[in-house]
């Protein structure tokens, strides 16, 4: 089950409930909330259990009917997410999850939020409008020039990274500003940034491979070490025995 990051449209939170209740997967109790959203095309073909996208987060439905759709959140979608920043009243964008026969227009997106960035500027050009968005030390390997982005679900491409301040920005096209709620927000508010999950799992093989290739070195500077000082022992050897002969 994956997404693609091309939001089908923008819902509106019309209940939060906070529970200090809510049921975990292993049937324990955690602090969390409910979320309410009003919307149309993704109540089409909506089920219990069914995975939608909400700016960028996979949740499940719990409960729906013609008109909206409810899932739950617990504390680690809250801690990693904007989406307690939320009001009711608020746009989010919603996808549901990817049938097996669609096409992929954007990228795959898992739904796994990796952390909130903030706005740091808009700056219009033309009727474009380009978005500077903070990050972590700890996502900036991941987001790379003309790489994938998911920001609050939507799939973009990375234009600057400036590593040394932490930041990097991207373009909005005017259509795509008219189907998305990031340009609706302010300087200042947080949006949810997921990294292509290719370059993540990319990186993961090559630091393994890095990790195998420092342990190799370090047995080959212990074999050398080993080797030189056998020299050294077979070299005494020879030296005494030839005195003794």
């Amino acid at each position: 089950m994956v997404f693609t990051g091309i939001v089908e449209e923008m819902g509106t939170v019309t209940k939060i409930e906070r529970k200090a209740d809510l049921e975990m997967w292993d049937g324990s109790k955690s602090e969390g909330f409910l979320l309410r959203i009003k919307c149309k095309i993704a109540l089409d073909g909506a089920y219990i259990g069914c995975s939608i996208a909400v700016n960028g987060t996979c949740l499940t439905v719990t409960a729906f009917d013609t008109e909206a759709f409810e899932v739950n959140c617990a504390p680690e979608t809250l801690r990693r997410t904007d989406l307690g920043d939320l009001e009711v009243g608020s746009l989010v964008n919603l996808e549901r999850s990817m049938a097996g026969t669609d096409r992929n227009s954007g990228h795959v997106v898992q739904g796994h939020v990796d952390e909130a960035g903030k706005i740091l500027e808009f700056k219009p050009e033309g009727d474009s409008l380009w978005v500077r968005i903070s990050l972590s030390d700890d996502l900036l390997p991941f987001v790379v020039p003309k790489g994938y982005i998911a920001v609050d679900g939507t799939s973009l491409t990375v234009c600057e990274v400036n590593r040394e301040e932490r930041w990097f920005n991207l373009m909005l096209i005017a259509h795509t500003q008219k189907c998305i709620v990031v340009p609706k927000k302010k300087v200042g508010e947080r949006v949810n940034l997921e990294a292509d999950c290719i370059g993540k799992y990319a990186a993961t093989a090559v630091g393994n491979v890095r990790a195998e290739l420092k342990q190799l070195e370090k047995s080959l500077r212990l074999t050398q070490i080993l080797a030189a000082g056998a020299i050294c022992v077979a070299a005494a050897c020879c030296a005494t025995l030839a005195r003794r002969g």
